[in-house]
């Protein structure tokens, strides 16, 4: 799938090469419009409210202070959200930064097992390990190396919840989740002009004021200011959350926004997301954050053709996704409780929604080729099935099953 020169890096290197920032944000002002800031909204609610809860929950479990947890909240947000706009304005492509979600997960049982600071010096560590894997170039390579059908399987498994997410929705929420699909559903026949994702964010939230879908009786506004901490290293945190966390960096969010890139037709800065990933670790860990780095699922809304179908001018998507998501981060402590009023339903749905279109790409580019079948399939049914081995969850072994099988069933075709 051929895309315009201005988003081709000149040449594969260590450090890949892009248009740069006078050309990105020079350009910018044109690429602004109705498709892309929606997909950059529509990516910033999903990464602002689920995801959110996510490290919440993992707070709680923690037994963080509030002003830990609001810390925690800033740095990931912020710099993830400037990460983004650093990288959109300087390759000109929709690469989304945010934090690992998996990461967060993991870290709801690992945090009580170690004092805080000890916790965040194994934040800094996985930083570390991220950026020396970026430096070295390990990661480009083995991602050029990959076929690309397993790649796409690998996504369109990982990403298929977000399409079921459609159908569940509207199972558990039908007049609000309901009443979005169908204007959604509508505006796709009848109009080419405005996103019907935007359509199906305002009905449903239409839908959600009238029927009570809000929960506007828990928000309880206070600011909070971010905190500084200070890393202390051990063994038992190391091998706990700083190699695990690594991996999950690597394998997870990383490899899905890249895979979800090259699905779409780009030429991701393999090296440079990896290198940018590191440092976000880094510095996010001064603040108490797990990580900063690539986001997969909302560099998949901004990347996908709801964004417009001048793929030159997705890029703006997550610029204006990068914008609100850091802003998000800077008032983490009033925002909050205004995200836990939003009804969860409506938000699954306009991911999915929104996903639609790299869902396609990457069924389409998976198996319309006649090479890697197998490979593929497999890579297909382990992204879904979700499980996590090592602490590293699905898209890492999908990619690593479906080599494996490729290489052991159909070996001629990586000739």
């Amino acid at each position: 799938m051929a895309i315009a020169k201005a988003t081709t890096p000149r040449k594969s290197g260590l450090i890949e090469p892009g248009p740069g920032y006078a050309s990105g944000f020079g350009d910018l002002p044109r690429h602004l419009n109705v498709n892309t800031v929606t997909a950059g909204i529509i990516a910033t609610v999903f990464g602002c409210t689920g995801p959110a809860l996510i490290v919440m929950n993992a707070a709680a479990n923690g037994k963080l202070t509030q002003a830990q947890t609001i810390s925690w909240l800033f740095s990931i947000y912020f710099f993830g959200g400037l990460l983004g706009v650093l990288l959109a304005g300087y390759y000109k492509q929709p690469i989304n930064g945010a934090y690992s979600i998996p990461g967060a997960v993991m870290l709801a049982s690992a945090i009580p097992l170690f004092p805080f600071n000890q916790v965040v010096g194994a934040y800094f560590i996985a930083g570390v390990l991220v950026l020396l894997l970026g430096i070295s170039g390990l990661i480009g390579k083995v991602m050029r190396w990959l076929p690309g059908p397993i790649v796409m399987a690998m996504i369109a498994g990982a990403m298929i919840r977000f399409g079921t997410g459609i159908i569940t929705s509207v199972q558990k929420a039908p007049l609000i989740a309901g009443i979005g699909l169908l204007v959604y559903l509508l505006m796709s026949r009848l109009t080419k002009k405005v996103s019907p994702v935007l359509g199906a964010l305002v009905a449903g939230v239409i839908a959600a004021l009238f029927f009570g879908g809000f929960k506007f009786s828990a928000v309880n506004v206070q600011w909070i200011a971010p905190q500084v901490f200070w890393p202390e290293f051990s063994l038992g945190s190391f091998l706990s959350i700083g190699i695990p966390l690594a991996a999950l960096v690597v394998g997870a969010e990383n490899a899905q926004a890249i895979g979800v890139l090259m699905a779409e037709g780009y030429k991701p800065p393999i090296n440079m997301m990896t290198i940018v990933s590191g440092i976000g670790g880094i510095v996010t860990s001064f603040f108490g954050g797990h990580n900063a780095n690539i986001a997969g699922p909302m560099t998949a809304i901004c990347a996908s053709s709801e964004a417009g179908e001048d793929k030159n001018g997705r890029y703006a998507a997550s610029i204006v996704n990068g914008v609100t998501f850091g802003a998000f981060g800077l008032v983490a402590s009033v925002a909050v409780p205004f995200v836990k009023a939003l009804p969860a339903d409506l938000v699954s749905l306009l991911a999915g929604l929104a996903m639609i279109g790299v869902l396609v790409s990457s069924f389409e580019m998976a198996f319309a080729s006649k090479k890697f079948k197998v490979g593929a399939f497999f890579a297909l049914v382990i992204a879904m099935s979700g499980i996590t081995v090592l602490k590293i969850s699905a898209p890492f072994w999908a990619l690593v099953g479906g080599v494996v099988v490729s290489l052991l069933v159909e070996p001629k075709d990586f000739e």
